[in-house]
């Protein structure tokens, strides 16, 4: 069993997450060249990035992301989007983004788990109704693909976890996220060093509570991938 991950930029990978799968991952790096796959492995991650899940001509790679997304969802693959990769996603499948009205959310958020979300199997091994998670967006998932799950919500942006389909997830904020790579999309965006010191301090909250969601997705893709 294999997982490709769509990463979009070198400042945004896996972190956590590759050592918490447990399975091999094929990385695809398309803003190194790497052409993006029409098919996915057992399973699909798509990262996050800085850029905006439309703009095409900045990012030629974003059309065959979503290509890729929307054909994974269809197949019934196991897909995680994480941040932009859950705006892909929404996008790729119907749904709408735009630049976020709130402003950028950005350091640690509180975010409510939603009774959906409580057999659900990805988010329900984390077993709260409410958490913290390590957050970095100035766009927003507005409105979501026809049929889609909201899983979880916040007070700044109500569309933070969804589900389409019976195995595909997307998610606004930042699980994979370690407290190194989070210092240093502080600093290239000048903002203030305190909320990574924040993200830092929370660091062994956020492991409990996010590492069981890349074990549960590891395990979807084990059991139910190609």
């Amino acid at each position: 069993m294999r997982i490709t991950v769509i990463e979009h930029e070198a400042d945004a990978p896996l972190g956590y997450f590759a050592a918490w799968l447990g399975l091999p991952c094929d990385v695809i790096r398309p803003y190194l060249g790497d052409p993006v796959p029409e098919h996915a492995a057992d399973g699909l991650i798509v990262l996050g990035g800085e850029m905006a899940a439309w703009e095409d001509e900045r990012c030629p790679w974003l059309p065959a992301t979503r290509a890729l997304i929307r054909r994974s969802v269809a197949d019934g693959l196991p897909v995680l989007g994480i941040c932009l990769g859950a705006q892909l996603m929404a996008l790729a499948c119907g749904g709408t983004v735009e630049r976020g009205t709130a402003g950028v959310e950005v350091g640690t958020c509180a975010l409510t788990f939603l009774p959906a979300a409580q057999d659900d199997p990805l988010l329900s091994p984390v077993g709260r109704a409410e958490a913290v998670a390590a957050q970095f967006h100035g766009d927003a998932m507005t409105s979501l693909p026809e049929g889609a799950t909201l899983l979880m919500t916040g007070d700044r942006y109500p569309h933070q976890a969804f589900r389409l389909g019976e195995r595909a997830w997307g998610v606004q904020f930042h699980p994979e996220v370690t407290p190194e790579i989070f210092d240093g999309w502080i600093t290239a965006t000048g903002r203030d060093p305190a909320l990574a010191a924040e993200v830092r301090a929370a660091d062994d909250d956020l492991v409990a509570t996010w590492r069981p969601v890349a074990e549960a997705f590891a395990g979807i893709v084990r059991t139910t991938g190609r």
